[in-house]
């Protein structure tokens, strides 16, 4: 399936599609992001956890980068707040979306769902940090005019943006990673024998074609996406949380299937891991293009997005406090989710 979507891909790049091909490409997408979870967990049984969900994070967040990085060069009129709308769209749809449909399903099917304290308050005061310094400072700094850092102060963001995760990746995989563990047994699969190293080694190289070929078809769907989103009249925001939507599908069906078998630390690895790729990623890549080749980059937060930035860091702070959550914090989450969506088409 990997390299029969990746020719698809080939076929489709630069055509503009009908209604069977874009039948068709979304059918490959679909299917692409199945194989792409299954070799995630292949790759994760082999090299136990945290390590299985933080390949299948930073997979999604560096082919995404890259995405991201052509883009910019290729300018338009939007280049310029690329990267701070990505980076924002994947926080919140990871933040409530991921998240609150994990604790949901997992909840609904399993009454309480347990997870570990000391991993996810960790995450999530990086994730805190992160997103402050580089979503909402830029807009409250006065050395530059408007939503942008200076480029010395861009220059300090993205090496303490790039160092933090750093520290976080050290501590989750060394330092701490019995932190990350999940708290309850996965029914036996432990017992199942891991695959061998070749096994492992084929399913890393078919996990990566196989993310590349769900990012190329999310953004081959893009233009169609774009001609719905203007025929609705809705804001142009929406194009990139819609490409988001996609691109993160690997990571959400891994998510939700994990909380269903009641291993919640192993969604919050993936989700809170998925962020903070993001961000720790996205903002060193952005920063050196935009100093380098004197690109435009708006990095701050209007004040609505800023507000909900807020909200989802304190609901979220609430929620992982106890290390044991209930249908009540899923429900709390969708809904941050669904205002999020719904002020996104209707600002």
């Amino acid at each position: 399936m990997p390299p029969a979507a990746c020719v698809l891909l080939a076929v489709a790049v630069g055509r503009s599609p009908g209604w069977a091909l874009l039948a068709v490409v979304a059918g490959a997408l679909v299917a692409a992001v199945l194989v792409a979870v299954h070799h995630a967990e292949v790759i994760a049984h082999r090299v136990g956890e945290p390590f299985g969900t933080l390949v299948l994070a930073l997979a999604v967040t560096i082919i995404e980068v890259a995405l991201i990085g052509s883009m910019m060069l290729s300018g338009g009129t939007t280049a310029g707040s690329l990267a701070r709308d990505t980076v924002f769209a994947t926080v919140m749809i990871v933040g409530n979306g991921v998240v609150g449909l994990c604790l949901l399903l997992g909840a609904i099917r399993h009454r309480v769902l347990e997870f570990q304290v000391e991993g996810t308050g960790q995450a999530l005061s990086v994730l805190a940090s992160l997103t402050t310094l580089t979503l909402v400072l830029p807009a409250l700094t006065t050395t530059t005019a408007g939503p942008t850092y200076s480029p010395a102060q861009l220059a300090f963001a993205g090496v303490v943006s790039l160092l933090l995760y750093a520290v976080f990746v050290f501590v989750q995989t060394v330092r701490h990673r019995e932190y990350f563990l999940p708290v309850v047994a996965d029914g036996g699969a432990g017992h199942v024998p891991p695959p061998s190293v070749a096994a492992a080694s084929i399913g890393l190289v078919l996990l990566v074609v196989s993310l590349v070929a769900v990012v190329g078809l999310a953004k081959t769907l893009a233009p169609s996406i774009e001609a719905g989103v203007r025929a609705a009249q809705a804001p142009q925001a929406v194009v990139g949380i819609a490409i988001a939507l996609l691109v993160l599908l690997p990571e959400t069906v891994s998510a939700v299937r994990a909380a269903m078998q009641n291993r919640m630390q192993t969604s919050l690895n993936l989700a809170l891991g998925s962020a903070l790729a993001t961000i720790g990623m996205t903002i060193p890549t952005v920063a050196v293009l935009s100093l380098a080749l004197d690109l435009p980059l708006e990095l701050g937060l209007p004040a609505k997005e800023t507000a909900m930035l807020a909200l989802t860091q304190l609901v979220s702070a609430i929620t992982l406090a106890g290390g044991r959550a209930t249908v009540l914090q899923g429900a709390v989450h969708l809904v941050l989710f669904c205002v999020f969506l719904f002020l996104s088409v209707v600002p």
